[in-house]
């Protein structure tokens, strides 16, 4: 039952089989706390596999530090940093306002016995020492993001967005309040979308 995901899982991002068996629990537990809370949008649920795990997957090929210290904003349903903690990344941050959420979260955690530091917070009210990397799906505009980061951000931060079609006008929008260096990556999972990697953010002046 489980071989073709882990198949098509390995077609794009080399996954062990446990790590695996780990994100199959995941999945299970997304599907069955689905029905009460709304987890993510339901019309994604035929092609999860894809549209939510390989999305997530997808910043292995960034991140090769383990180490660093990740900050997963308006987590949600975990992705993509729950998928990142499953996969081995040892500090990662989900910051999520929805108690509902948070609680889905840990019961993932506890039962995949992953270590994951999750945080029933709003992103503008979360402050930890270092941050190393941001990264969202789907949460807010660039610029939007900006301000509800500028407390954290330094100069070594870097930032893993994932944006859809329209990231262009977001790009023009955010430029009018900050400058940036940016790289746009080609999403694997959508041909419209991209993976946008932010880095020496600075407010204008």
């Amino acid at each position: 039952m489980l071989k073709e995901p882990f198949d098509f899982l390995n077609s794009h991002i080399p996954v062990s089989r446990g790590t695996f068996e780990l994100l199959s629990i995941y999945y299970e537990l997304l599907l069955k706390w689905q029905k009460k809370i709304n987890l993510i949008g339901p019309d994604t649920i035929p092609d999860i596999w894809n549209r939510h795990f390989l999305d997530s997957l997808q910043l292995v090929k960034y991140i090769d530090d383990k180490k660093k210290v990740i900050a997963d904003l308006g987590s949600g349903a975990g992705f993509p940093g729950m998928v990142l903690a499953i996969c081995g990344y040892e500090n990662i941050h989900l910051i999520e306002s929805d108690s509902r959420k948070i609680a889905f979260l840990r019961e993932v955690s506890r039962v995949t016995n992953t270590k994951i530091s999750i945080h029933n917070k709003r992103i503008e009210d979360f402050k930890i020492d270092r941050i190393d990397i941001f990264v969202s799906r789907a949460l807010a505009p660039l610029d939007k993001l900006f301000h509800l980061i500028s407390k954290s951000v330094s100069h070594e931060t870097i930032c893993f967005f994932h944006k859809g079609k329209n990231y262009s006008n977001e790009n023009q929008d955010a430029l009018l309040n900050w400058r940036y260096d940016i790289d746009v990556n080609p999403s694997i999972v959508d041909s419209q979308s991209v993976i946008l990697k932010i880095s020496n953010i600075r407010k204008v002046l």
